[in-house]
């Protein structure tokens, strides 16, 4: 499975403004131009995840975008969920009727497994803990370059 560009570019959008969050709303295109992401694309991905109920939108010259709730609140899964849709790896994992061989196929559990540890990953990793090893990263670098 990949992780198509809407969910990469959602998660990145998320973390900026997990990373302004408190200070009020950011302009989608100041987003967009520090992400080096098309500003139309993200229009649509943030069409999503407003109806998520992830973010908050304001209009007018003070608008732009905010969390709906704190970065700790949001874990990884619940924006990648609304940006990629049902992750089930196999269909028949989902639907069983689908296959004939389902009641006494092996590798069907190897792709429910594998599906339960990816979404179990996802949701343990929250907005918060993106925003920290960001930082650490960027100390890193930056201790790199003295």
């Amino acid at each position: 499975m990949k992780i198509s560009t809407r969910a990469r570019y959602g998660l990145r959008f998320m973390i900026e403004l997990a990373a302004h969050y408190g200070k009020g709303p950011l302009f989608l295109k100041n987003i967009a131009h520090s992400q080096e992401i098309s500003e139309k694309y993200l229009s649509q991905i943030v069409i999503d995840l407003k109806a998520a109920h992830l973010l908050i939108g304001f209009r007018g010259a003070h608008g732009g975008y905010i969390l709906a709730k704190s970065p700790a609140e949001i874990n990884v899964y619940d924006i990648v969920n609304v940006l990629e849709g049902d992750m089930t790896l196999v269909e028949c994992v989902r639907n069983s009727a689908i296959c004939s061989l389902a009641s006494q196929c092996a590798s069907q559990e190897v792709w429910h497994k594998l599906g339960q540890v990816m979404v179990e990953t996802l949701e343990a990793i929250t907005l918060a803990d993106l925003l920290k090893l960001r930082q650490e990263k960027s100390q890193k670098e930056a201790m790199y370059y003295i």
